[in-house]
């Protein structure tokens, strides 16, 4: 299958799986995509049991291997999705938040990596060597903005809440990389210490906010020089993929430079740099293009349950990996916000939203996927997916219900 009629087929299920949550199901898009492609992966393996010649599964995993996906959704898509998160963000309130946002992406993601490499260590019987557990840790460690984004958007969180929400799921996916990139590192025996990889954070989180604030002006000052729809979406467009071209070439953070850069494009861009018609325009494109990406990334994300190898032993590291998950979403939470507003103690409600809202998703298994071939590779993905699948239908469906609950006068 090449690369084009494998993208046909996607398209195509996504839009029979959207019709049919349309008009019966009516459960958040993402989920219901995720859902249905799970619910064909469960088929595909039975048949794949029950016909030992068809090796379906078999088929997936080298049509991962010939397409890269991993590689295609950390090298371009995330950047396209993370820019047009990024153009929605409440620039005001990000201001008022931004001692909570760089908190829960710096901090809470460290603590994160932490503390579910030092507990998936101990869970997995010390089998699996440290620096590998940690590498879990640090992709499990960010938040998705995608599924994040699509399910709090409309649930009626307060503002601000809303905004430490979107603000950490769009910046702690370039410190989360940074980490995971570091661990894996020391599990290949390489060199690497405390002062190391915190110099490594510092250059590439830094480099990468300055590139984004660069590009970012740059492409303001080009779409005040212009007057035309079409051309100012290029604008974008080229912003996006030199932005993330460039970084990779400086070594620096991608996803954060991306993610600067489409804040002062929706920020101050749109806002005195565009007619009202041009904005309107731009705006529908990358709604559109957001809404297409997710589809794809929902569908495939449920389709890498295919390259998981499932025993009753995983499915109790899997599960032991979901309580951890939580345990430590809730402490990489609670002690960041909490020395942030030292002087009033953040208030409980906001702290079950952040963690409870904690989804993982496409970053963590296209990192997961990533991985080399190894001993430890297969149990990784394991644990990996069943968190992701954990969060995103479990936790993702009861969201709405919790912040109905948590704030009765909000919600819609």
């Amino acid at each position: 299958m090449s690369s084009f009629e494998f993208l046909a087929a996607l398209l195509l299920l996504a839009a029979g799986i959207g019709i049919v949550n349309h008009r019966y199901l009516h459960l958040p898009r993402t989920i219901a995509l995720m859902a249905g492609s799970l619910l064909l992966s469960v088929v595909i393996i039975l048949i794949d049991r029950a016909v030992t010649s068809a090796e379906l599964r078999e088929g997936w995993r080298d049509l991962v291997a010939a397409t890269g996906l991993p590689h295609v959704f950390l090298d371009g898509l995330l950047a396209l999705m993370l820019f047009a998160g990024s153009l929605h963000v409440d620039m005001d309130s990000l201001r008022t938040q931004k001692w909570t946002v760089l908190s829960l992406a710096t901090l809470g993601v460290a603590m994160a990596t932490a503390i579910y490499g030092v507990g998936i260590w101990l869970v997995f019987g010390r089998g699996i060597p440290l620096p590998w557990c940690f590498a879990l840790g640090a992709l499990l460690a960010p938040t998705d903005p995608i599924a994040v984004g699509g399910l709090l958007r409309d649930a009626g969180l307060p503002s601000g809440l809303l905004t430490v929400v979107m603000g950490e799921s769009l910046f702690n996916d370039g410190v989360a990389v940074v980490v995971f990139a570091a661990a894996l590192e020391w599990a290949n025996g390489q060199a690497a210490t405390a002062g190391g990889i915190g110099l490594d954070l510092l250059t590439e989180a830094g480099g990468g906010v300055a590139l984004g604030f660069a590009t970012g002006y740059i492409a303001y000052r080009a779409l005040r020089l212009a007057d035309d729809p079409a051309l100012e979406l290029t604008i974008t467009l080229a912003l996006v993929t030199v932005t993330y071209a460039v970084a990779a070439a400086l070594h620096v953070s991608g996803p954060l430079a991306v993610v600067v850069a489409g804040l002062l494009t929706g920020h101050r861009a749109t806002r005195f740099a565009m007619t009202d018609r041009s904005r309107e325009q731009v705006l529908l494109f990358w709604n559109m293009m957001d809404e297409l990406l997710n589809a794809i990334l929902f569908l495939l994300m449920g389709f890498a349950l295919l390259s998981v190898e499932i025993s009753r032993t995983l499915l109790l590291q899997a599960a032991a990996g979901i309580v951890l998950a939580f345990v430590s979403r809730l402490v990489s939470v609670a002690v960041p916000t909490t020395l942030v507003h030292l002087r009033q103690a953040p208030k409980m409600r906001g702290i079950a939203v952040l963690t409870w809202g904690g989804l993982r998703g496409g970053i963590s298994v296209a990192l997961v996927l990533s991985l080399e071939p190894s001993p430890y590779r297969g149990t990784l993905l394991a644990v990996c997916y069943g968190v992701v699948v954990f969060t995103i239908i479990v936790q993702g469906l009861s969201m709405p219900l919790l912040v109905r609950r948590l704030y009765p006068g909000k919600a819609s």
